[in-house]
């Protein structure tokens, strides 16, 4: 891996452990809905302005249908399920739970399109739920109420990433820029409906606030997206996986620094213990090995 495509990782991780702090800060003012859609119209102009730059057409006639499943699978349901976890869990709690989306699309690969399942991966599902589980015990007793209710929204959310991973695999190809225009497209039109049914609050917000949403839409949405398909196109979709490894690093530091959460052993054993599972479930530990 070059220098430049770590650095491109290392930002990318950065960027995303980083939605989940500006979430944390935002969600206190908005509806699940209307926080998500603002960050995914936020992240739709961006995109539009990158495409127009690029001359790269969307080809809506063709591909519509395409891109309203994407951003319901990926952006509209987990976002927004995330953004109402966020009033309850920490920064840091929602960031380790988000790596577990990896987990959830081999047991779907494995339940819904039979897909091989190696031994190894069934032994890293096992120890990752372990993980997963030991979270939500240790959670559920120091969250306020409606806390356990958030942590399963979560789970929720890395599961409908799953969904959406498979999706993606067998959907007619297009390519990746297009992708992820498309997707913030579909996402925002998706939720147009609630935001406009919504009882907006003229109650001036925080400047804290506005600048969250404004890099949680630009910078988490549109510029993440970027970053992570060039990624996928210089080092490869596996390899750009390493990404699920680093967001709970940067995501608990953001909110550590900034919001000042407590990180308990549970926590560290927990994450531990997710990533052990990660690393059998998508290979990643034995590619290591093998260059080694």
């Amino acid at each position: 891996m070059s220098t430049a495509s770590v650095a491109r990782l290392l930002l990318l991780s950065a960027i995303w452990g980083a939605s989940f702090l500006f979430m944390r800060v935002s969600a206190p003012f908005f509806s699940p809905t209307d926080l998500i859609f603002w960050r995914v119209g936020l992240g739709t102009a961006f995109l539009f302005a990158v495409s127009l730059f690029l001359a790269k057409r969307l080809q809506l006639r063709e591909y519509w249908k395409h891109y309203l499943i994407l951003g319901l699978f990926n952006a509209a349901i987990p976002f927004s399920l995330f953004a109402f976890a966020a009033k309850t869990a920490s920064a840091s709690l929602l960031s380790i739970l988000n790596s577990t989306a990896p987990i959830w699309a081999a047991l779907i690969g494995h339940v819904l399109f039979k897909v091989e399942t190696k031994p190894q991966a069934w032994i890293g599902m096992v120890i990752g739920l372990l993980g997963v589980g030991l979270l939500i015990g240790m959670e559920s007793l120091a969250l306020p109420e409606g806390g356990l209710l958030a942590i399963f929204a979560a789970l929720g959310a890395t599961f409908c990433y799953g969904v959406g991973t498979h999706y993606a695999k067998r959907a007619k190809a297009n390519d990746a820029f297009s992708n992820a225009h498309g997707n913030m497209w579909g996402a925002t039109l998706l939720l147009a409906p609630f935001f406009l049914l919504s009882n907006q609050s003229t109650t001036p917000l925080p400047l804290s606030v506005v600048i969250s949403i404004l890099l949680l839409g630009v910078l988490c949405s549109g510029v993440a997206f970027l970053l992570y398909f060039r990624l996928v196109e210089d080092i490869g979709a596996t390899s750009a996986l390493t990404v699920t490894f680093l967001i709970p690093v940067f995501g608990v530091f953001w909110g550590v620094v900034f919001l000042g959460e407590n990180v308990g052993w549970h926590s560290v054993f927990g994450t531990a213990l997710i990533f052990l599972g990660l690393s059998l479930v998508t290979g990643l530990g034995n590619r290591f090995f093998r260059k080694q």
